[in-house]
């Protein structure tokens, strides 16, 4: 909790398995049938909506960033998602593996990351999320 700013019900990392600041991070999100969100995605057949998987991957991909000593302290936030692809469903009793790599950081203000979120080493989501430090 002290390395993101999202709280409940937004914070969508569990445990932090692996993190070099600056290059890449790796963690772990447990799916349960107890988030808000299954009461209406949906109440007959729960799924992880598509956008908390992406969210949670830019909140992974946020602890590359936040953790670089040489850039602005500052909330960054999304600015552009490039080639995200859901390839199977996310269900309750799932648990993620999030795995991002910074690939660019652009005037102290701009990143890019990779962002990959796998179920039991099966791809279910990835694509490339781009950050703007907000003054």
């Amino acid at each position: 909790m002290g390395l993101l700013p999202h709280r409940y019900p937004f914070s969508l990392v569990d445990r932090v398995v692996a993190h070099t600041p600056g290059h890449s991070a790796v963690a772990i999100k447990n799916v349960t049938l107890n988030e808000p969100q299954f009461q209406g995605h949906f109440p007959d057949r729960p799924l992880m909506p598509g956008v908390l998987i992406v969210e949670a991957m830019a909140q992974v991909g946020g602890l590359i960033v936040t953790q670089m000593p040489d850039l602005p302290k500052g909330l960054f936030v999304f600015a552009g998602i490039d080639g995200v692809r859901f390839r199977r469903p996310v269900v309750p009793g799932d648990q993620l593996r999030i795995s991002c790599e910074l690939i660019s950081i652009k005037r102290q203000r701009f990143g890019k990351i990779h962002g990959e979120a796998k179920v039991d080493d099966q791809l279910v989501c990835s694509g490339d999320l781009m950050f703007s430090l907000v003054d």
